[in-house]
């Protein structure tokens, strides 16, 4: 079974177990998110459900307008029913890295409204500890003025290596969603209180949010090679 094979069978799985008829679902982002947005649609479909989904980036907006979804807000739907998100690397106290895709902040966000937050993944995100697998770092969106100030204090308190995220299809870094540019931490300590870090570089004036997601997933599902899932709850 391919790794995208994986996906789907964990996103599946979630997307059946959680949602439900007149619901508010948050929609997360990132490659194994289009996976639930199919599921989703075809349940809609032949079920005949109620979902008003909340997107978590601008690809998840369109995900849900392709599907002809209800596209939600939180302005008028701030409480969440629950959100099916995927994640970088997941470690075994269910502490998340996520923003590998930029969109980390509005992720947080919807995250934090919802009743419940699900994890969709195959098996490659899933380690005992935060930088087993994931070797891209942790994503922190920063004001872009900030950036190097930013960069300099987490390296002087925490070590490690800071690099500002370049884009791909264009010249210069990565901007976000939020016209914010993102610094990948790429640190060396993997038994860092990740609170108590998520707490600190909070609080560095320019910080945006951390991807760091602590105390906040409610169940994790891995896509396994041979077809099968894996459930880890808290």
């Amino acid at each position: 079974m391919s790794l995208e094979q994986a996906k789907q069978v964990a996103a599946y799985r979630a997307v059946d177990e959680f949602v439900k008829n007149d619901s508010i679902f948050g929609v997360g982002s990132g490659s194994t998110v289009v996976y639930a947005v199919q599921r989703l649609a075809e349940r809609v479909e032949t079920e005949n459900l109620k979902v008003v989904c909340i997107p978590t980036s601008f690809q998840a907006k369109q995900l849900i307008i392709k599907h002809n979804l209800i596209l939600g807000e939180l302005e008028t739907n701030p409480v969440i029913d629950v959100t099916i998100d995927g994640a970088d690397e997941v470690d075994r106290n269910m502490t998340l890295i996520k923003g590998g895709g930029g969109c980390l902040l509005q992720e947080k966000i919807v995250a934090s409204c919802s009743k419940k937050l699900i994890i969709i993944a195959d098996y490659t995100k899933d380690s005992k500890k935060l930088g087993d697998r994931y070797k891209k770092g942790i994503p922190i969106e920063v004001i872009p003025m900030a950036y190097m100030p930013i960069k300099n204090k987490i390296i002087s308190i925490y070590g490690g290596d800071i690099k500002l995220r370049n884009a791909i299809a264009k010249a210069g870094p990565v901007v976000t969603d939020n016209g914010n540019f993102i610094l990948d931490w790429m640190f060396t300590n993997q038994d860092l209180d990740w609170e108590k870090v998520s707490n600190i570089i909070k609080l560095i004036p320019g910080v945006v949010e951390i991807g760091l997601f602590v105390n906040m997933c409610h169940k994790a599902y891995f896509g396994q090679p041979e077809g099968s899932v894996i459930e880890r709850s808290v």
